[in-house]
């Protein structure tokens, strides 16, 4: 074994360098790899995921609109040596399917394609946590009342379990509306190059805004339109019959066994943060409200939402 010198530890000392031995090296964390799985007829899901040579805890990612798998490329980059990571595109998000037909893109809908994603990509269900924001908080919750067994812990956080429309957007109650959500899905559309540019900094100080990558962008812009409909069409699917799968959630709501936290933005400005104390309250869930954060504090706070992940972790006592 090399002997490490007086001489030498103390230039790696000047130099900054850390002190070990050859055999206290720690190999990089592996690459995520892209690629697709079918989950269903008409269904191919374009997904993220980062293996480990032995097996890990995992940790699925479930974005929002107009979100591609790409949101969580900074978080995972902070994960990806601790963890198995998955991540997928919704149908009508990023490369993932969106038929025109037979696929109701609904939270019930989405729910049914987490669990076959789960099924399919042979996720241990008893190390799993779920980080779901925004239209994938629905789902992933409804997908936990139909199989509570679904993960060990659920993280939501940003989105609407509860029909309250005092604490959503004018615009996404409009969504909800058959009377206006035609006219909203074609403005969304219209606007498709001002909601990429500014969706993520409504709400936010010069001080608080922050940038994504170039490749980020990109992904977004590239899969708006990727078939037949595009992500601001399949978001005005989702709206749709939305009030209907509130409803059924909210009657249901403390039949979850799942261990939930919820996880809000204090400066949301789409989904006001009561909406979030109001859900915490009524499931006697952790509620953590970050100062600063807009919808996305995932984007904004990488290093954060990765704390919130391994602390869900230790919560439920899985060790790597």
């Amino acid at each position: 074994m090399t002997k490490l010198t007086p001489s030498i530890i103390a230039a790696a000392i000047a130099l900054g360098s850390p002190v070990s031995t050859p055999f206290a090296y720690a190999a990089p964390a592996p690459a995520p790899e892209i690629g697709y799985l079918s989950v269903d007829d008409g269904i191919d899901l374009r997904r993220m995921v980062v293996r480990h040579a032995e097996p890990r805890p995992t940790v699925l990612f479930l974005h929002g609109f107009p979100e591609t798998l790409y949101a969580w490329q900074d978080v995972s980059a902070d994960l990806a040596a601790d963890y198995e990571l998955h991540a997928f595109d919704w149908p009508g998000f990023g490369l993932s399917s969106r038929p025109a037909d037979g696929f109701g893109y609904s939270p019930r809908d989405y729910a049914r394609v987490l669990r076959q994603y789960i099924d399919k990509a042979g996720i241990d269900r008893s190390r799993l946590v779920i980080y779901a924001t925004d239209i994938g908080g629905l789902p992933a919750l409804l997908a936990a009342l139909d199989e509570p067994g679904i993960a060990r812990r659920i993280i939501v956080g940003d989105f609407a379990p509860f029909d309250r429309p005092q604490f959503m957007q004018e615009r996404l109650q409009a969504l909800k509306s058959r009377a206006t959500n035609e006219q909203v899905r074609v403005q969304f559309n219209a606007g498709r190059d001002e909601i990429l540019a500014n969706a993520m900094r409504r709400g936010l100080s010069p001080e608080e805004q922050f940038e994504i990558s170039a490749a980020y962008r990109t992904d977004m812009a590239a899969g708006w339109q990727h078939g037949p409909i595009t992500s601001a069409d399949a978001f005005a699917r989702y709206y749709a019959v939305f009030s209907r799968d509130q409803a059924e959630f909210e009657t249901k709501a403390e039949q979850l066994t799942t261990p939930v936290s919820v996880v809000w933005g204090a400066k949301d400005i789409y989904i006001d943060p009561a909406m979030g104390a109001e859900f915490a309250a009524r499931i006697g869930a952790r509620f953590s409200i970050l100062a600063g954060a807009g919808h996305y504090p995932h984007l904004q706070d990488a290093k954060r939402a990765a704390a919130e992940i391994r602390a869900a972790f230790a919560d439920e006592g899985i060790e790597q």
